[in-house]
């Protein structure tokens, strides 16, 4: 009997698993393409990336440089004025994976990290940052020992929420880039450092879109003038400050717009605002008003300081005869033009009148200032044919009127 041995019939061997994290890497170029463009289309994306396939492409291919998933690039990776940047526990991460050694003692009102590389382990970075170094870098203010940032409504920003953890970032970011930038590949900023607002896990909450927004159709543009209005915030700060006397008020209103990036002529102006409620006569308010003038202040400015200087002792206003009387008891009436260099009593039979006028001129040229239309006094005797400090109230109330219902295009 002879058997016959037949040769084993071996399975075709198993494909290797490429399963795991999604990678350019495992991707033909159309695959990839068409991935991105699946991606873009989810509303789970952040602001920056949805429905930009390309920005999407750009961000996975960054973060296979990084040796990053693309989930991880996508949730980490943020673009920020054009700017790719990573979040400071991002940047925590890949120090350590490189093998470097980071230490982090974090406290309330001061965080420090310590930074040991690891080809060099005598080489040790030390940042520490305070709530000192987010004052002095204009992050926020103290009040009473305790951070103060505001936004333009007046809600609390994360630098007064969560202190802690706003120090923590800043220290971690300055110690990376530091001690060994190497790690970040370019991204060497966090959200928060390139001006976006974040949470407290520092990821950004708006997020700066790359695609350019349309243009607006029919809107009129409003070009500047020399010795126009002081570049100003969204908030009307000069009209707040001009508003009120308090001085704990006023403080506020000029550390919100320093906090806010108001420029140096505008806080300029307030700090005048300031010490004109603050002086007890109006002496000191015409010398503020006569310093404003000569380095050629806005009238609108100049205007809120003669309303401010008729209201203190000592200020008069001519009469129509020449005549120079006391302030009569009561608000003091005063004209815009010439408050401060003529200052005397308004005859009794007249002072309504002139009051009304008075008001209604400070209103229009409130409106004036707000539209930034610096050409008022010239525009007003066009129409009128008659300057502004000779026209009734309801006149200047008629104009105002015109100007608020154009929203200051003319």
């Amino acid at each position: 009997m002879t058997v016959t041995t037949l040769p084993t019939a071996h399975a075709p061997a198993a494909a290797p698993f490429r399963g795991g994290a999604l990678s350019l890497s495992h991707m033909t170029p159309y695959e990839a393409w068409q991935f991105c463009e699946s991606l873009a289309n989810t509303p789970l994306l952040p602001d920056a990336y949805r429905k930009q396939p390309a920005s999407v492409l750009w961000a996975m291919e960054y973060g296979r440089a990084l040796g990053l998933d693309v989930v991880t690039t996508i949730t980490t990776i943020h673009v920020i004025k054009g700017k790719p940047c990573q979040s400071a526990d991002l940047m925590l991460g890949r120090a350590r994976s490189a093998g470097h050694r980071v230490r982090i003692k974090s406290e309330r009102t001061r965080c420090e990290v310590r930074i040991m590389r690891h080809d060099d382990p005598d080489d040790e970075t030390v940042i520490e940052w305070t709530l000192d170094d987010a004052v002095t870098a204009g992050l926020c203010t103290l009040r009473d020992g305790r951070p103060y940032s505001r936004d333009q409504k007046n809600q609390p920003q994360p630098w007064e929420k969560f202190p802690r953890a706003m120090l923590r970032a800043r220290a971690i970011a300055e110690g990376v880039r530091i001690a060994c930038p190497e790690v970040l590949h370019g991204a060497i900023y966090t959200p928060e450092e390139l001006g976006a607002v974040v949470d407290q896990e520092g990821n950004p909450v708006v997020v700066e879109r790359t695609d350019a927004p349309p243009m607006q159709q029919g809107v009129t543009v409003v070009q500047s003038t020399p010795n126009g209005p002081p570049t100003a915030p969204q908030r009307d700060y000069l009209a707040e400050a001009a508003a009120t006397a308090e001085a704990d008020q006023l403080a506020a209103i000029l550390t919100d717009a320093e906090a806010a990036g108001a420029p140096a002529d505008y806080m300029a102006c307030l700090a005048e605002l300031r010490d004109a409620h603050a002086a007890e006569t109006v002496g000191p308010v015409r010398e503020l008003h006569t310093a404003a003038q000569e380095r050629g202040a806005h009238p609108d400015h100049l205007a809120r300081l003669a309303t401010i200087g008729a209201t203190k002792p000592g200020a008069k206003q001519q009469t129509g005869g020449g005549e120079e009387r006391p302030t009569p008891a009561g608000p003091a009436p005063h004209s815009v033009s010439d408050a401060v260099a003529t200052e005397s009593a308004i005859p009794a039979g007249v002072a309504n009148a002139e009051q009304a006028a008075a008001e209604a001129e400070n209103l229009l040229r409130l409106a004036a200032s707000r539209a930034h239309l610096a050409t008022l006094d010239a525009d007003f005797e066009r129409v009128y044919g008659l300057p502004i400090e000779q026209a009734t109230a309801a006149q200047l109330d008629q104009f105002r009127a015109k100007i608020e219902a154009a929203g200051g295009a003319q």
